[in-house]
């Protein structure tokens, strides 16, 4: 890592001109680092969650101007955050919560969209709180899905952990139940009389977890993962008709899809 000077970056028609405030690092810091590398002499500048304070905007701009708080997780093909200044397209942008320092916004961006799109863009559960859902079962904690989850649909939410201090902190943040992922699932969910879940989100460990998790798949389900298994064999999930879901919150921005907007609502 270097400390450098680099010139103000100057915003295209999309993009707004960011101060940025705050900064988190998450694993696809890591990824990218050990991959990436600066096109000819320039730098290539890491990280993606941020908070700041726009300062300027572009010509096409219409949802932000001058002096708003923001918060986002930039995109991939784009120099990162980890500087005084960042451009960023504002259609990946949302205002920070009022409720937040610049320090907490910045910790939300990639695990929140992560989890917001797993649920509601990959599994499509629909937003409300009439009818039930069914079931969705989460391995690797995610404290984001498990809040989302619970707040925002009718699902039964059921959490692995094998901590008991982990166990408390799974139903503080809204788990109906707590599973331990280090012991079979299939006689652990009969025992809160669940023989089968509708929904999987598989967060981390998706290649150790896997085979029993599908043992626990209700038929017609859907599995999600968000993490890179060496291998994943598909087959098992034809005899259930199961739909697999992959989920990578860089998409829309990647690939400027015709919904990038939406992202900013997340």
């Amino acid at each position: 890592m270097l400390d450098i000077t680099l010139p103000v970056p100057k915003p295209e028609p999309n993009d707004l001109l960011v101060q940025v405030k705050a900064i988190s690092v998450n694993p696809v810091d890591i990824k990218v680092r050990q991959r990436a590398k600066p096109e000819g002499t320039e730098y290539k500048v890491l990280g993606w969650d941020v908070a700041g304070v726009v300062t300027q905007v572009g010509t096409d701009c219409a949802l932000f101007r001058e002096g708003d708080e923001v918060f986002y997780a930039g995109s991939l093909v784009r120099q990162g955050a980890n500087a005084e200044f960042h451009l960023v397209d504002e259609r990946i942008v949302g205002h920070k919560p009022k409720s937040l320092d610049f320090a907490g916004a910045a910790a939300l961006p990639l695990t929140t969209i992560t989890a917001w799109e797993l649920l509601f863009d990959r599994f499509r559960i629909i937003s409300g709180k009439s009818g039930d859902a069914g079931h969705l079962l989460i391995t690797g904690v995610g404290s984001i899905l498990i809040q989302l989850a619970r707040r925002l649909t009718t699902l039964t939410v059921i959490a692995t952990a094998s901590r008991e201090t982990t166990k408390r902190w799974c139903i503080d943040l809204g788990a109906h139940h707590v599973i331990d992922h280090s012991q079979p699932l299939r006689p652990q969910l009969e025992g809160i009389g669940i023989p089968a879940v509708e929904y999987i989100a598989s967060l981390n460990a998706t290649d150790q977890h896997y085979p029993g998790l599908l043992t626990v798949l209700a038929p017609q389900g859907h599995f999600g993962l968000i993490d890179d298994p060496a291998t994943l064999d598909v087959l098992p999930l034809k005899q259930k008709s199961a739909a697999l879901h992959w989920e990578f919150m860089f998409t829309r921005s990647l690939f400027q899809t015709a919904d990038l907007t939406s992202q900013a609502g997340c």
